[in-house]
């Protein structure tokens, strides 16, 4: 890596905001020697256009050795990201590569395949002629050949031993501050009848019964043994099938994801020297889950081992001890760059309208009051569309009840969990000054300008106490990271209707909860957000006023939310917290019928 190239490297005709300065404190972190440097950015910093300036530092293949990494990679959690990458005109010598599924066959009769299920991955020794002409192929052979690669954060884990995307010398990632949630989530092994295609035929265990050993683990490791077992005789027969229809071969790519999975959790439990710790719940229904905590031996062959030199890139890195330890990360090699927030404090304002605490014991005494207070920002700002941060679809379900009943559902939206996307859409592209309930969109969202004024934060974003790796880590006092969690959150939220130095745009706080997040995790605010706090105020809203609040909406159809897809109750916690599913854009790897899962060589690199 040469530091001293990345001005020279910088895309854009010239520099805004802070943008040089930033440049130059990474270069200066990089020139003393540290391996990985944090990147602490807010919101309109133009993070994609510094990520950029820093691949360009990446040694050059003229300027190599044979047997030198050479190149870079940009790769993020959020599949809208690599979107805008794949759009901005300055980042066009960033090649983006997707999984399979995102691209179509191109033989007769199979345009609308997608790849994965295309001839090539049903048919044994199936001879593509037009292979060299295939979206997939095609795409992949330009990413691996460009000096800079982009790629999801799913597709990047997954291809980690692969041939075709070997070590890099660079790799920049966006959106950094959740990699050890993400890399929790990736490596969680979850056994019921949806993941595993042999389900109705196997005899499954109480693991929590204390027979035999009081570990669940344990049993569930030596249950896995079995499965394994199982699984492989039966892709052996589709194997040596000459043809396998759809679903066959669906069912095939399953079997040897799920043989990677699980022979890689049996093998990390059983391993001393690992630093994981497993733990593992069973429901009603019998389904196994074995969830890693601080998988640092994922990590470092899915990420560590890619590059030499990297680039973190987040607005909420908040603690750079803590996060290194959760990524598995020697912090004595790792430098944080703070750059400053260019947006007037004054545009993006705090207001505390809180009404209560919104826990579950609580909510049904609080939730008709935050309605109340929902309508009267309505009827305060009766032309200009906002966002409600609802954290669950229970609580979005029963809002939309209370502002129904308060007069004013024909200014509100909301979206299913199977809709989100297309609903969120439908609501952008409107010209009513809507009120979108929304459930987990507090981060990689843009609602520049009049797409959104103001905000309300329903409920402090705790995660879920009823998840076992939460309860695990309270247990162990971790109340510092519980309450950091929280704020990395809320920081995210508050980024999501002030996008540029001249927007502007109000988060009024509906929940108790939220300000004592404020005040146990103040230490760890970064100084921008912290000066929002201070700044907090009491707003005059109107007297509730269904009148003003939908004055100016002409259409009276109000979308509801549906209720077949909704989250039920939800504890104290953030019902579908994190990354919402753990097989979205999840990249495929290299292997054809023997495709293999983001954990397949995690301990057998090729």
């Amino acid at each position: 890596m040469n530091p001293a190239r990345i001005h020279a490297e910088f895309p854009a005709p010239s520099y805004r905001g802070t943008q040089e300065q930033a440049l130059s404190d990474v270069r200066a972190a990089f020139e003393a020697g540290n391996d990985v440097v944090l990147v602490r950015a807010p919101t309109g910093s133009g993070k994609s256009l510094v990520a950029r300036a820093i691949m360009g530092c990446a040694r050059d293949v003229d300027d190599a050795d044979p047997t030198e990494a050479t190149g870079a990679y940009y790769t993020t959690p959020q599949v809208s990201q690599v979107d805008d990458v794949a759009a901005d005109e300055l980042l066009d010598d960033l090649k983006v590569i997707r999984g399979k599924s995102n691209y179509t066959c191109i033989l007769p009769d199979e345009e609308n395949t997608p790849v994965d299920r295309a001839p090539c991955a049903r048919e044994r020794g199936y001879d593509c002629a037009v292979k060299h002409r295939c979206p997939y192929f095609s795409a992949r052979a330009v990413a691996s050949a460009r000096s800079h690669a982009a790629m999801t954060l799913a597709y990047f884990m997954r291809t980690a031993g692969s041939e075709v995307f070997r070590k890099r010398d660079v790799c920049v990632i966006d959106e950094a501050h959740g990699l050890s949630e993400w890399a929790e989530m990736y490596a969680t092994v979850e056994l019921g009848p949806r993941t595993v295609p042999l389900w109705d035929d196997l005899r499954v265990p109480d693991i929590t019964d204390g027979r035999g050993t009081d570990d669940p683990a344990e049993r569930a490791a030596q249950f896995a043994d079995t499965l394994v077992s199982q699984c492989e005789a039966r892709k052996d027969e589709l194997l040596e099938a000459d043809e396998l229809d759809a679903e066959e071969a669906a069912e095939r790519d399953r079997l040897q994801e799920l043989i990677s999975e699980v022979s890689w959790f049996v093998e990390d439990y059983r391993d001393p020297q690992s630093a994981t710790t497993w733990v593992v719940d069973q429901d009603g229904e019998q389904r196994i889950t074995a969830k890693p905590m601080n998988p640092e031996r994922y990590l470092q062959h899915t990420v560590w081992d890619r590059a030499n030199k990297f680039a973190l890139l987040s607005a909420t890195i908040l603690n750079k001890e803590a996060f290194c330890r959760s990524v598995g990360l020697d912090p004595s090699n790792v430098a944080l760059v703070d750059v400053e927030h260019t947006f007037p404090v004054e545009n993006r304002p705090l207001y505390d309208v809180t009404c209560g605490k919104m826990t579950y014991e609580e909510r049904d005494t609080t939730l008709p009051e935050v309605a109340r207070t929902v309508a009267r920002v309505m009827a305060a700002r009766p032309d200009e569309k906002g966002i409600v941060h609802c954290h669950s679809y229970s609580i979005q379900e029963r809002l939309y009840d209370e502002l129904e009943a308060l007069g004013v559902a024909n200014r509100v939206r909301a979206h299913g969990s199977e809709t989100r996307d297309a609903d969120l859409e439908a609501w952008k592209a409107s010209d009513e000054p809507e009120a979108f309930l929304s459930v987990k969109m507090e981060e990689a969202l843009d609602l520049k300008g009049d797409l959104a004024r103001w905000q309300v934060v329903c409920k402090a974003p705790f995660l879920n106490t009823g998840d076992s790796r939460v309860a695990r880590r309270l247990a162990d006092d971790q109340w510092a990271w519980y309450y950091r969690s929280a704020l990395r959150t809320l920081i995210q939220a508050a980024g999501r209707v002030v996008r540029a130095p001249d927007d502007y745009g109000a988060t009024y706080i509906a929940d108790d909860s939220v300000l004592d997040v404020f005040e146990r995790a103040r230490h760890d605010m970064p100084t921008w957000f912290r000066e929002q706090v201070d700044r907090m105020s009491v707003p005059d809203l109107p007297d509730l006023d269904a009148a003003a609040a939908t004055a100016n909406v002409s259409s009276g159809v109000p979308t509801t939310p549906s209720r077949s897809t909704g989250n039920g109750g939800d504890r104290d916690s953030g019902a579908g917290s994190g990354p919402r599913t753990r097989r979205s854009e999840r990249g495929d790897d290299d292997s054809g019928a023997e495709r293999r899962s983001p954990m397949a060589d995690v301990w057998d690199v090729d």
